[in-house]
């Protein structure tokens, strides 16, 4: 009976890759192809391999930064938010709900809007951000032990802190400041080749590491002194990996802006789909992410077009409520 059940858990995750990369891959050439200026595959194809068509050297120029900025950032949300609950052991752990995005968010309009010629290096000035709004979460919330709830409560008042100063910076700038502007409204309309080159290699790099520590998350889920017994250092295991995890939130934020509850609500999907073991919920949640992310901005673009509507508000009118019922349906997380 276990051998089946575990050969259905398989065929599930199995099947499960198999749609989430079927439906990427189609969610990416409906999103070059979704807007005003449209081209036939064929024409796609040609102006991008063969010779220069005008209306494809514009997608290519406009579309295709943001859509890749899309997946980019939704995957390494997504995997922060993956870490992030394995390390605190909470299931409602998410970058943007307990101020890691807010943190990060801030540190990049400081850079944007007095050195900009650093811009470069936003990243690395949002990832120190996160690293601040991590452990002060983290500090705030020790008593005797890290409770899941206060951990949420105190994330909410640090992340409400950062991002009123971020928007306190944008409002002195009059709004003028166009960088300001799309890092605290987490707009990607402007988004060149550029901030794809900027953000590729941190993303790689985060995501490449996370994959180093699928071990060690899957041994986080564990009592802390049952994982002391196998030889291995808790605490400095904590700290790396949610080092990593505020990386990969990080990177998203300085380049997209913040955005919350996607590193909630697709590790909960990914658990149901092909369960907890990091060796496939990690990868999953990826491509998860990023085809989240991209339907959301895809959505947000067309929806009430010629106006947008960022990725960002779109997953929280879908978060929040999810936010909630995980919320109501899990009363140890009161504890």
């Amino acid at each position: 009976m276990d051998e089946k059940r575990k050969k259905r858990k398989r065929v599930r995750a199995v099947l499960s890759f198999g749609i989430m990369i079927l439906c990427l891959v189609g969610l990416f050439f409906a999103a070059i192809n979704i807007g005003s200026l449209k081209v036939s595959f064929p024409d796609l194809m040609r102006g991008l391999f063969v010779e220069r068509i005008e209306e494809v050297a514009v997608i290519y120029d406009l579309r295709f930064p943001r859509i890749i900025i899309s997946m980019l950032a939704g995957a390494a949300i997504a995997v922060s938010g993956v870490l992030f609950q394995a390390v605190l052991k909470n299931p409602l752990a998410d970058p943007g709900i307990i101020g890691i995005s807010s943190g990060a968010s801030f540190a990049a309009v400081l850079i944007t809007a007095f050195a900009p010629q650093l811009y470069f290096f936003t990243p690395l000035v949002a990832f120190l951000g996160g690293v601040v709004a991590f452990f002060l979460v983290y500090f705030l919330s020790w008593k005797e032990g890290l409770s899941p709830l206060r951990i949420i409560l105190t994330g909410v008042a640090v992340d409400a802190f950062f991002t009123g100063l971020s928007s306190a910076f944008n409002s002195m700038s009059g709004g003028n400041m166009s960088g300001v502007a799309s890092i605290v409204e987490a707009n990607i309309t402007q988004k060149t080749w550029d901030d794809v080159t900027t953000m590729v290699p941190y993303v790689v790099a985060g995501l490449f590491l996370a994959c180093l520590f699928i071990r060690e998350c899957n041994l986080m889920s564990l009592e802390d002194k049952t994982v002391r017994s196998l030889g291995m250092n808790v605490n400095a295991t904590r700290i790396v990996i949610s080092l990593i995890a505020v990386l990969l939130a990080s990177i998203s934020t300085a380049i997209a802006g913040a955005v919350s509850f996607l590193g909630l609500i697709v590790p909960h999907i990914g658990r149901i789909l092909v369960g907890s073991d990091h060796r496939a919920l990690i990868p999953f949640s990826a491509l998860s992410g990023a085809c989240f992310f991209l339907l959301a901005d895809t959505i947000g673009r067309t929806i009430a077009a010629p106006y947008e509507i960022s990725a960002a508000i779109i997953m929280s009118v879908v978060g929040g409520p999810f936010f909630i019922i995980l919320l109501r349906r899990s009363r140890k997380y009161a504890n």
